[in-house]
């Protein structure tokens, strides 16, 4: 196959969820396929990233694009501005006429065979009608998270803010769902989602993948050790741990007085940094080259998440790792993990510090659950049964599309038979 890769970033650094996924699905599915890489460039890539982008794509597109800082002036005007807009504004922010028109030289320079749009933000700059088969790459339920995070909120101007951006993802996402001739979830959960929301039949579910060679048992820890990983300028992981610090470790703290906790991702925010200011014993890296030393530091991992959709990389990477997980039912969504056998999950805070303690003191039930969890991830979720899996629904996109198309012009063709007889 031909394929056209649709991005909003460059690859480079590998240091998000949804970047790992695509960057190990593209490795694999390059060995068998051509890939072209186009996507808007913001300029904050690695300086090596268009380079290495060689990794995963025979050819790269880059458009340049400016995006705007979170939280600075210009940020509020173009909130301000996005009450007269048809898109919510996390779309809103990637809508490229370059984009557009690159999509659109490329098509004509070359006959692709399918387009990937991966995420729905590139989604806004795909022109409608293109000749071959489409396939939209849903990492989450966007609306979901725009939905949790109105459930959530308790500031009135914020819950309004994010009823309304949840109501225009909701319309958004729907129109997309149905305008592609494929959609990918990376989840049953979130497959059926769009089934039942948006009406898509078109959906096919293809589970997250692990490098289990990278993510592997290490030297285990005897710290009273917490961790958790994920680029924390993604909201529900900054929510996740302003909730955890607040709720959950406290009550940790009541029995496991030396407890600490060690959070690892770029961009952590101002409020989070003065939690660790506050707090000794609660380290913030920001961007680390590698999360594995931190994760081999810690004897219990957690995912407090509340908000999101998708599926949690980080989880399947610290079950690799054999780390005894404990997670909310949101932040084990969409994986087939069992509670009590891969997993520990618990949704309120006391028994989510109740399951830590448990964990901590009792070494052997740690083990047990770090190894079990190992071994399911090992045996069902490497990345080269996932590629495979996405490029057979590639292929049967296309098989659809064309034999759509051959009855659309063979209907065409006998209504023309059919006027020239009446003429």
């Amino acid at each position: 196959m031909k394929i056209l890769w649709l991005k909003t970033e460059l690859l480079h650094p590998v240091d998000k969820g949804g970047k790992i996924r695509t960057y190990q699905m593209l490795k694999e599915i390059r060995k068998s396929h051509h890939v072209t890489y186009l996507t808007l460039d913001d300029g904050t890539a690695d300086l090596d990233a268009r380079q290495l982008a060689e990794e995963y794509a025979h050819e790269v597109i880059t458009v340049p694009h400016a995006t705007t800082a979170k939280f600075s002036p210009r940020f509020y005007v173009e909130l301000a501005g996005n009450v007269v807009s048809p898109f919510p504004y996390a779309l809103q922010k990637y809508v490229s006429a370059g984009m557009r028109k690159a999509i659109t030289e490329a098509v004509n320079k070359t006959r692709f065979d399918i387009t990937v749009c991966d995420f729905l933000a590139p989604a806004v700059n795909v022109p409608v009608g293109l000749a071959m088969g489409t396939l939209l790459f849903q990492h989450n339920v966007e609306a979901m998270i725009w939905r949790r995070h109105f459930e959530v909120a308790t500031n009135p101007l914020k819950k309004a803010f994010f009823r309304h951006q949840w109501q225009r993802m909701f319309n958004y996402e729907s129109a997309a769902c149905n305008r592609f001739d494929g959609v990918v979830a990376v989840s049953k959960d979130d497959a059926e989602t769009m089934r039942r929301h948006y009406g898509a039949s078109n959906v096919r579910d293809i589970p997250t993948g692990v490098d289990t060679e990278y993510f592997s048992p290490g030297t285990k820890s005897n710290r009273a050790n917490i961790v958790f990983t994920g680029s924390m300028d993604w909201l529900p992981n900054d929510d996740a741990i302003q909730w955890f610090t607040s709720e959950v470790l406290p009550l940790v703290r009541g029995s496991v007085p030396d407890i600490s906790l060690t959070i690892v991702g770029r961009n952590p925010s101002a409020s989070l940094r003065a939690i660790c200011d506050r707090d000794p014993a609660v380290v913030v890296t920001g961007r680390v080259p590698d999360v594995r030393p931190y994760m081999d530091d810690a004897s219990v991992y957690v995912v407090p998440i509340r908000i999101g959709g998708g599926t949690r990389l980080k989880i399947y990477e610290a079950m690799a790792m054999e780390l005894p997980v404990v997670s909310t039912t949101v932040g084990a969504e969409g994986l087939p993990v069992e509670d009590g056998r891969e997993i520990l999950l618990r949704d309120d805070a006391g028994s989510f510090a109740e399951a830590i303690v448990k964990l901590l003191n009792d070494p052997a039930a740690a083990r047990k659950l770090g190894s079990q969890a190992a071994n399911s991830v090992r045996e069902n979720y490497g990345w080269a049964k996932v590629a495979d899996d996405f490029a057979t629904v590639c292929e049967r996109t296309i098989q659809n599309r064309t034999r759509r198309m051959d009855m659309v012009k063979a209907v065409e063709d006998e209504g023309v038979a059919m006027r020239s007889e009446v003429a």
